[in-house]
């Protein structure tokens, strides 16, 4: 049996709770809208529509849950089970999201067929179904990986000053991207780890890093952008075009 044949349970945890403070917009960029979608609604259908996600948690910043249940409502899916409510720090937010998906999950956690969560940035709306197949397989064969592409720029590691000290290889270096996956006993251990370290990472599978863990990449897309500045919604505004017009 292949790992892609393996049976398991996936649990998608989506943190929409940042304030998005270098879009420079009035509100959470997680609702503005990418040709009448909002940001955040493209992002949680690209899972709800996906054959081997069972279930979703959405993260939402304090105080918007009411409205992120109504735009889970509108995009009606069975396969959102909570809306959770963000922390201080994206860490806290994840941490909460997962805990909402463990105790929403209807089905029971069986050791015989592996449970594997996704952590998947709400502002990454044009993740493919590819990725997160390579992500799902990859933490069933590896137990923590992560989506990432090759770097194309070269990389200069600077000082205080901006004063060059050297240039990595760039063939070592790759740009990570989301979902990031865990087998639930790692992702477990990885969350023990952080909390007992007092360990803030910079994403999910730093925990895992720090915890002693291996992570793998597996290939992601180019295309799985995240809406991060007003021009990167305007580059997710063409994307979208162009898929239109195809």
């Amino acid at each position: 049996m292949s790992v892609s044949e393996t049976p398991c349970r996936v649990l998608a945890v989506i943190p929409a709770a940042g304030t998005g403070s270098r879009m420079k917009s009035n509100g959470n960029k997680q609702f503005l809208s990418i040709e009448g979608v909002p940001v955040v609604a493209r992002t949680f259908c690209a899972f709800a529509d996906h054959p081997r996600v069972d279930a979703i948690v959405v993260v939402a910043s304090p105080g918007e849950e009411a409205r992120m249940r109504e735009l889970c409502a509108s995009y009606a899916t069975a396969r959102i089970l909570a809306v959770a409510t963000g922390g201080a720090t994206r860490q806290e937010s994840v941490r909460r999201g997962i805990a909402a998906a463990l105790a929403e999950d209807s089905a029971p956690i069986d050791a015989a067929i592996p449970t594997v969560v996704l952590i998947h940035d709400g502002a990454r709306p044009f993740v493919s179904d590819e990725t997160i197949d390579r992500c799902i397989d990859g933490a069933l064969a590896h137990g923590v990986c992560a989506a990432a592409m090759p770097v194309k720029d070269t990389v200069k590691v600077v000082d205080a000053e901006r004063r060059v000290l050297s240039t990595p290889e760039r063939a070592t270096l790759w740009g990570v991207q989301t979902p990031q996956a865990f087998r639930l006993p790692e992702l477990r251990r990885s969350l023990a780890h952080a909390e007992a370290a007092g360990f803030e990472g910079t994403d999910d599978v730093s925990l895992a890093e720090a915890a002693g863990l291996p992570v793998v990449l597996v290939e992601g897309d180019y295309r799985n952008i995240k809406i991060t500045t007003p021009e990167d919604l305007e580059v997710a505004k063409a994307l979208v075009r162009s898929r239109k017009g195809r």
